[in-house]
C-alpha cells in the first residue's frame, strides 16, 4: 500500500496531487529547484528535497535526482504530474527499478505512445482513424495546407503550419531545431492540416484487469500557438453531432485496450466539420484540464490513480452531469504575440472560489449540481514568476447545470479577479467566454486568430484619472500642513494637475465647484489613497486603486487596468543607442543567425530567445547593418538587455 508520495513536478501540479494525498492521509514529498525554493508546493509538503540549479535540465528532468529524493524524503511512490518526465518511459523504469511505486501506466505503454509516428501506425492497425503521413520530399501544392509536428513531444513545440511550398523548407528546419531543443529529438513528420477543426479528447481510466472507463469528452478547440487555453465538458460540437460521442468513446477504448493501458490517460482527436475524426496522440498521464472532468463526474482522478496503482478494480463509472469550463490563466501578453511575462504577483484574488484542487461537495453529491468556481493555482500574493518554466499561473474552473450558466459564472469570476503584477491573458479569456460564437458553441482551433479578442473592456482614461486622484489623495494624507485641502487646490484659476502613465496622460483641476476635466460628465464623489468614486453621466462607479513600485492597478466593474507611471525627469544616462533590440523578457539565447557587419532585411530573424518553454524570434526592426551583437548562443539575459544593434541603411554612409 502507498503511504507517502513524491511528486516529480512543481507549482500547481504538485499542489493538486498533494491535495488528494492529504485527503487520503498519505505523506507528501516535494522537490524544488533553486528558483522554486519559496514556492507554495514546497511549504505545503511534509518534506522537501532541493534539486540544485534553475534550469529544468538540471533539476526536474533529472531522473537520478528524483528517485534519490524519493528515498531521502521517505516516499514509497512517485507521481509524475504532467509535463517534465511524466511521459518518459525511462523515468518510469527508473522509479520501478528503485523499488518505488510508479503512479502511471507501464513503461512499455508510455514508450509505445512516445513517438507520434509509431503511435499513429499502431492506432491505424487496430482501426482507429488517423491522418496520412506525408513525405516532405514528395509534397506538392495539392497537399497543402499541412502541419509539421514533433515526433517526440507536444504542447505546440516544434509545430508549424505550412500554406505555401516556398515556406516548407524553412519551417521544417525551424521545427526540427525547436523539437531538438524541447524534447532532445529532432524528428518531425507532416500530415494534412484540417481547417476548420475541433480538438476533442476522451478521458480514459483503466485498471490492471482489463476494465476501461471512458469518462466523457472534453473540447479544447480554443488554442493559441497550438496550446489549449479554454477546455470544457461536454463538447458542444459532440452534443450537436448525432452518434459522434459513441464513435469517439469506442475509438478511445479500442486505443487503450490495444496497448494494454493502465491508469489515467487521454486519447486526443481532431474532428472536422462533418463529424469525422482522426487520432492525434495519446497522453499517457493526467491532463492539465482534468478538473473539468472531475467537476462533471464528481470523481477525484488523482485518488483513482492511487487506487489503480495499489491494484484496485474499477467498478461502474458515474454518468457526467451538468457542464464545466476551465480557463488557463497565463502570465503573457496576447497583444504582443503571446509573449510571456515574468515578475512578482503582488496580489492574486479570484472571487467566488468554492473549492481548490478537488471537486466540491455539491459536485460529488449528485444529482444536484449548483454553481461554483474551483481554483487550481500555483501562485499567491508575492509569488515570483520565473522565466525558467511554463507561464501558467492558475486554472479557473466553473461548473453549473448548463453551459451558458457555466460560461457566465466563469467570465464574471475572471473579470472581477484582482490580479496585480505581470500582464496576463485575463481580458482575452473574458472576451472569449462572452463572445457570441463561443456561447453558441461555434468555435474551432483558429478562433483566437480573429481580431478584437485581445481588446481590454475598461476605459483606460477613467482608470488613469482614478489613479491620479488616488495618488493626489495619498499625497495630501501624508502632508504635514493643511492636509485636509485637496491636492492642487488654488483660490484662483491655475494650471491643471498632470499625471502621465505609459499610453495615457491625465489633466484635471480641483476647484470650488469640484472636479474639472476634459469630460464634463465626470463628477468626483470621493477620493482616498485606495478608493475613488466617480459619477459618470449620472452613474456612480467605484475604482479600487493599488500602488506598487513602477505599477498602479485599478479595478472596477468596468474592467481591470494596469498603469505604468512615467518619470517626469528621466535619467539621460540610461538611454539606449538608436537601433537597439532589447530582451522583452528574461531568457536564454538559443540561436544566433547573424554576425556584426552583416546586412539584414526588415523582419529578418536575428536570433531566438527561449523563455517559459517557448522560443521567440527577435527580428530586425528595419533593413540595415548589424552594428553590434553583444550576446552569444547559450547566454542567459535579463529583461531589457541589449541583444543587437541594427543601424538603418541610410546611416551606413
Amino acid at each position: 500500500m502507498i503511504t507517502s508520495v513524491l511528486v516529480a513536478n512543481r507549482s500547481e501540479i504538485a499542489r493538486r496531487v498533494f491535495s488528494t494525498c492529504r485527503a487520503l492521509g498519505l505523506g507528501t514529498v516535494a522537490v524544488f529547484s533553486d528558483a522554486d525554493a519559496d514556492s507554495a508546493h514546497v511549504r505545503e509538503a511534509d518534506a522537501a528535497v532541493r534539486l540544485p540549479g534553475h534550469a529544468p535540465a538540471d533539476t526536474y528532468l533529472r531522473a537520478d535526482l528524483l528517485t534519490a529524493a524519493a528515498h531521502k524524503g521517505g516516499a514509497d511512490a512517485v507521481h509524475p504530474g504532467y509535463g517534465f518526465l511524466s511521459e518518459n518511459a525511462d523515468f518510469a523504469r527508473a522509479v520501478i527499478g528503485a523499488g518505488l511505486t510508479w503512479i502511471g501506466p507501464p513503461p512499455e505503454v508510455i514508450e509505445s505512445m512516445g513517438s507520434k509516428i509509431e503511435a499513429k501506425k499502431r492506432m491505424a492497425a487496430v482501426g482507429v482513424p488517423v491522418l496520412e503521413e506525408l513525405d516532405p520530399a514528395t509534397i506538392t501544392a495539392a497537399d497543402l495546407p499541412l502541419v509539421i509536428k514533433a515526433a517526440g513531444g507536444g504542447g505546440g513545440r516544434g509545430m508549424r503550419v505550412v500554406r505555401t511550398l516556398a515556406d516548407l523548407s524553412a519551417h521544417l528546419e525551424a521545427a526540427r531545431s525547436e523539437a531538438a531543443s524541447a524534447f532532445g529529438d529532432p524528428r518531425v513528420f507532416c500530415e494534412p492540416y484540417v481547417d476548420p477543426s475541433r480538438h476533442i479528447e476522451v478521458q480514459v481510466l483503466a485498471d490492471q484487469y482489463g476494465t476501461v472507463w471512458t469518462l466523457g469528452e472534453r473540447e479544447c478547440s480554443i488554442q493559441r500557438r497550438h496550446q489549449k487555453v479554454v477546455e470544457e465538458t461536454p463538447s458542444p460540437f459532440v452534443e450537436g453531432t448525432p452518434g459522434l460521442r459513441e464513435r469517439l468513446f469506442e475509438a478511445a477504448a479500442t486505443a487503450a485496450t490495444a496497448i494494454g493501458y493502465v491508469n489515467a490517460g487521454t486519447v486526443e482527436f481532431l474532428a472536422d466539420e462533418s463529424g469525422g475524426f482522426f487520432f492525434l496522440e495519446m497522453n499517457t498521464r493526467l491532463q492539465v484540464e482534468h478538473p473539468v472532468t472531475e467537476c462533471a463526474t464528481g470523481l477525484d482522478l488523482v485518488r483513482l490513480q492511487f487506487r489503480i496503482a495499489d491494484g484496485a478494480r474499477l467498478e461502474a463509472p458515474p454518468q457526467p452531469c451538468g457542464h464545466a469550463i476551465e480557463a488557463r490563466l497565463y502570465a503573457e501578453d496576447p497583444s504582443t504575440g503571446w509573449r510571456p511575462q515574468s515578475g512578482t504577483v503582488q496580489r492574486f484574488d479570484v472571487p467566488g472560489v468554492v473549492t481548490e484542487f478537488a471537486p466540491a461537495a455539491s459536485v460529488v453529491n449528485k444529482p444536484s449540481v449548483t454553481y461554483g468556481i474551483r481554483l487550481d493555482s500555483g501562485v499567491g500574493n508575492g509569488t515570483q514568476i520565473s522565466p525558467f518554466y511554463d507561464a501558467m499561473l492558475a486554472k479557473v474552473i466553473s461548473w453549473a447545470p448548463t453551459r451558458s450558466e457555466a460560461a457566465s459564472v466563469l467570465a464574471s469570476a475572471l473579470a472581477r479577479a484582482k490580479i496585480h503584477g505581470p500582464r496576463t491573458n485575463r481580458d482575452l479569456l473574458v472576451n472569449v467566454l462572452r463572445h457570441p460564437a463561443f456561447q453558441a458553441g461555434d468555435t474551432d482551433t483558429a478562433f483566437l486568430e480573429q481580431p478584437g479578442l485581445n481588446q481590454a473592456p475598461a476605459d483606460k482614461h477613467l482608470a488613469a484619472l482614478a489613479a491620479a486622484l488616488a495618488d493626489a489623495a495619498a499625497n495630501r494624507a501624508a502632508a504635514t500642513t493643511l492636509g485636509g485641502l485637496p491636492s492642487g487646490w488654488r483660490n484662483l484659476p491655475s494650471q491643471p494637475e498632470r499625471k502621465r502613465y505609459e499610453g495615457v496622460d491625465v489633466e484635471y483641476r480641483l476647484t470650488r465647484n469640484g472636479l474639472v476635466t476634459e469630460r464634463p460628465d465626470v463628477v468626483l464623489v470621493e477620493a482616498t489613497s485606495h478608493t475613488v468614486v466617480l459619477d459618470i453621466e449620472g452613474v456612480r462607479r467605484r475604482f479600487e486603486v493599488a500602488t506598487y513600485p513602477g505599477m498602479v492597478c485599478v479595478d472596477s466593474a468596468l474592467g481591470a487596468v494596469m498603469l505604468v507611471p512615467t518619470d517626469r525627469f528621466p535619467d539621460p544616462t540610461v538611454q539606449l543607442a538608436a537601433g537597439s533590440l532589447v530582451a522583452p523578457l528574461p531568457g536564454t539565447v538559443v540561436r544566433v543567425a547573424v554576425q556584426p557587419g552583416q546586412d539584414v532585411r526588415r523582419g529578418e530573424s536575428l536570433l531566438w530567445l527561449e523563455a517559459m518553454k517557448m522560443e521567440y524570434a527577435i527580428a530586425a526592426p528595419t533593413s540595415g547593418i548589424v552594428a553590434d551583437l553583444p550576446v552569444r548562443a547559450g547566454q542567459q539575459v535579463d529583461v531589457g538587455a541589449v541583444l543587437a544593434v541594427v543601424h538603418p541603411e541610410k546611416e551606413r554612409l
